[in-house]
């Protein structure tokens, strides 16, 4: 029989929650067809169902209200235990998910001081799929992201602000606005954009930049990184919106990115999960914080 932790963690969601569209939207973070796969498979590889459904309910039946305290008992034991291994190894890592690359010179500082005050700490890198607007956090696929708000709501996640940066627009080298040296927002509610998935909820909103919006923005595609939307927008599809400290990130020379005006600000923050009390990563946070919040101006 072969269970794994991720499944019992899709189980917890689905049993809380009572509903598969909240754990997959709310806790997940992942597609509900996905979601209901995977509980498929698992109450295949059970041997038992675990859920009622209809079209308006789901329940658990005897055999998921059993399963329930103990799926929780065994990923709390599962925590524990990764905490206390990492408390004895001899070598910490720490894994660090991020979306759009980090660059701003933080990460090369951020090492420089975790070096100082623990050398035995390795940090390794894992890119998360906009799909994910956790940045891997949900999943437990990382330790702590550096990630853009809005993060997902809800006492699981904790963050702090590590920098706000004015939002710019990439256009295709060719476009009518491309000579322009602010472009105001309102020149561009017409113009077709390039969106993250619909997964990515209230990040994809911001991105698109809704709240400014009177209309709902024209979607013309949807990436799922970084690298594919700025092949989109270099191919004509559309534009999109970037921050400042990505402009010099990214740049290409068949991309043209232009500060916008009417729009406030983006925010790039530290995040990690709120339980995970481990020093190693409260250490890393801090030092993100203090690392770019204390930086001298340019």
């Amino acid at each position: 029989m072969d269970v794994h932790l991720r499944d019992l963690r899709y189980f917890v969601a689905v049993a809380e929650e009572l509903s598969f569209t909240r754990a997959a939207s709310n806790r997940l973070f992942i597609a509900q067809p996905t979601l209901s796969k995977q509980i498929r498979q698992l109450e295949l590889t059970l041997r038992v169902a675990l859920f009622e459904r209809d079209r308006r309910t789901v329940t658990l039946t005897p055999a998921g209200s059993a399963l329930l305290p103990r799926a929780r008992a065994l990923l709390e034991q599962w925590g524990t235990t990764e905490r206390e291994l990492v408390g004895t190894a001899g070598r910490s890592t720490l894994t660090v998910g991020f979306q759009t690359r980090i660059g701003r010179g933080l990460i090369p500082m951020v090492t420089a001081r975790l070096e100082r005050l623990h050398p035995e700490w390795k940090l390794l890198f894992r890119q998360v799929s906009w799909a994910d607007p956790t940045a891997g956090l949900a999943s437990g696929d990382v330790d702590v992201a550096v990630a853009w708000l809005p993060f997902p709501a809800g006492a699981e996640f904790s963050w702090k602000t590590v920098a706000s940066e004015q939002r710019w627009v990439a256009l295709p080298a060719r476009h009518r606005l491309a000579d322009r040296t602010v472009i105001p927002f309102d020149e561009l509610t017409d113009e077709p954009f390039i969106a993250l998935p619909a997964s990515a909820g209230p990040l994809r909103e911001f991105w698109l930049a809704t709240d400014q919006r009177s209309t709902p923005a024209r979607v013309a595609a949807e990436a799922a990184t970084a690298d594919e939307t700025f092949e989109a927008v270099a191919s004509g599809l559309g534009v999109v919106l970037l921050s400042e400290g990505n402009v010099a990130i990214y740049q290409r020379p068949d991309v043209v990115c232009r500060p916008v005006s009417g729009l406030p600000p983006s925010e790039l923050a530290v995040a990690w999960r709120t339980r995970d009390d481990r020093d190693a990563v409260r250490v890393f946070a801090e030092a993100c914080v203090r690392c770019l919040c204390d930086a001298p101006a340019s």
